[in-house]
């Protein structure tokens, strides 16, 4: 039986990637923020499933890390999928910074972590739920769209000192487009379910992809993002 870890489970696609992987003879660990959720997650009859609260923007991560893989008995998979953004309405540095403490520096803690327990074991699997929004600037959410590219970037890098230091560790950036996580009112071009998201994104993770998009066929947007030229682009 494979051993997961689940950062940002209690909701959205972690949630419906938690029910995939169980279902899939997986024994996983979720973390969340959403106490009342949490809770209610906890009274689930389930021997393969561990709940702990987590917020990835506090202190702390490494301790709850590291009790989910006493529980499991060790680690194969760790997949991050918390994530903060606002839509820009001049909220201010404040507000914008929320997402920066949790996308950029609770990411890079547990990406981290999760980095230095696969190599001390010489495998392992740490994925990422980043966004095709990281792949360009944009004036709707300036910090969420600059968190996700920093998401991309970091990424990269640790798939390169894999690669050079001859580790089996695999490096998966998972990028969505527009998924009905329930959290969103209004629906948006290509949206999916979250359901269908988790399983392509569970798909992803078997081939042990370095890169994948969710669903598919955004990678054709991701390809017109790249090639655009900014004076165009400035003007959608």
């Amino acid at each position: 039986m494979k051993k997961a870890i689940i950062i940002g489970a209690s909701t959205g696609i972690g949630r419906a990637l938690a029910r995939v992987l169980l279902n899939n003879n997986y024994k996983v660990g979720i973390t969340g923020i959403e106490k009342n959720i949490l809770k209610e997650l906890n009274h689930i009859s389930n021997t393969n499933l561990s709940v702990k609260y987590l917020d990835c923007a506090s202190h702390g991560n490494s301790k709850v890390i590291n009790d989910l893989i006493n529980w499991l008995g060790g680690l194969d998979l760790l997949v991050f999928s918390a994530g903060i953004g606002h839509l820009d309405k001049n909220l201010g540095f404040e507000i914008e910074n929320e997402a920066n403490q949790l996308n950029v520096l609770g990411f890079t803690e547990i990406a981290d972590k999760a980095y230095k327990y696969f190599e001390s074991k010489q495998h392992g699997h740490f994925v990422t739920i980043t966004s095709i929004a990281g792949l360009r600037g944009n004036r709707i959410a300036p910090a969420y769209h600059a968190a996700k590219s920093y998401q991309i970037s970091y990424l990269q890098g640790l798939r390169q000192k894999a690669e050079k230091s001859n580790l089996s560790i695999t490096i998966t950036d998972i990028r969505p487009g527009f998924v009905d996580t329930g959290l969103v009112n209004k629906k948006h071009f290509w949206m999916a379910p979250k359901e269908k998201a988790a399983q392509q994104i569970f798909n992803i993770i078997k081939k042990k992809q370095t890169v994948g998009y969710v669903t598919r066929r955004w990678y054709i947007i991701a390809l017109i993002l790249r090639i655009i030229p900014n004076w165009i682009y400035n003007r959608v």
